[in-house]
């Protein structure tokens, strides 16, 4: 069932190498950001990669996502999985892509959506964080959840402690799932919600 993956980027591009490093073929990289690191392994890896910035498009939210949307179908994806891509993305969008566009988020969801999930975790004082992935909807970091690995905060943690031990998770899980979706081990189905084959199940959570 293999699909052609985008994944759109805006950062350091840990979790795209952490994708690439396992052979899986990521079929385009877009970043919003023209500094982002993540362009840096895009083309160590020979990964085709499109830089979009708010300002070169120009007009609003729905401008910038027709544009994306006229690069990820000019490219033919089929599948896109967000990586540090710090854009809200419009319902036209997510319609196009929905059970196919998947995110990562630095907590245990429903808490600490958005930004700073790590730091607002450390200071809220939890002794569990950890990380999640789930199928994007309209709202923000609100769609159904496919996998979570709780996190442990210790108490002799710093926040950079907490956020390493975050991100060795995020590195292992993302490409997992990402795997699972690629091959239909997991779907979405609009009145049944995520669908999972049992015998992944273990694999991806068993970190």
């Amino acid at each position: 069932m293999a699909m052609r993956w985008a994944v759109l980027v805006g950062g350091a591009g840990t979790n795209l190498k952490a994708l690439l490093d396992t052979g899986f073929p990521v079929a385009l990289v877009v970043s919003h950001r023209r500094t982002a690191g993540a362009l840096g392994i895009a083309a160590q890896y020979g990964v085709p990669a499109v830089v979009l910035t708010a300002q070169e498009v120009g007009g609003d939210r729905d401008a910038y996502d027709r544009r994306l949307l006229d690069v990820l179908e000019s490219q033919g994806i089929e599948a896109v999985a967000l990586a540090g891509f710090l854009r809200w993305l419009t319902p036209a969008l997510v319609d196009r892509y929905r059970g196919r566009l998947v995110n990562l988020h630095p907590s245990l969801l429903p808490a600490f959506t958005g930004l700073h999930a790590i730091e607002r975790a450390y200071e809220a004082g939890v002794l569990w964080t950890g990380v999640s992935v789930h199928f994007v909807d309209e709202g923000q970091d609100s769609g159904p959840l496919i996998a979570q690995v709780p996190v442990p905060r210790y108490p002799t943690d710093t926040v950079d402690d907490l956020a390493m031990r975050v991100h060795q998770v995020e590195h292992s899980l993302y490409p997992r799932v990402i795997w699972a979706l690629d091959q239909g081990f997991i779907e979405w189905h609009p009145t049944r919600g995520v669908l999972w084959q049992e015998e992944v199940k273990t694999w991806i959570h068993g970190l």
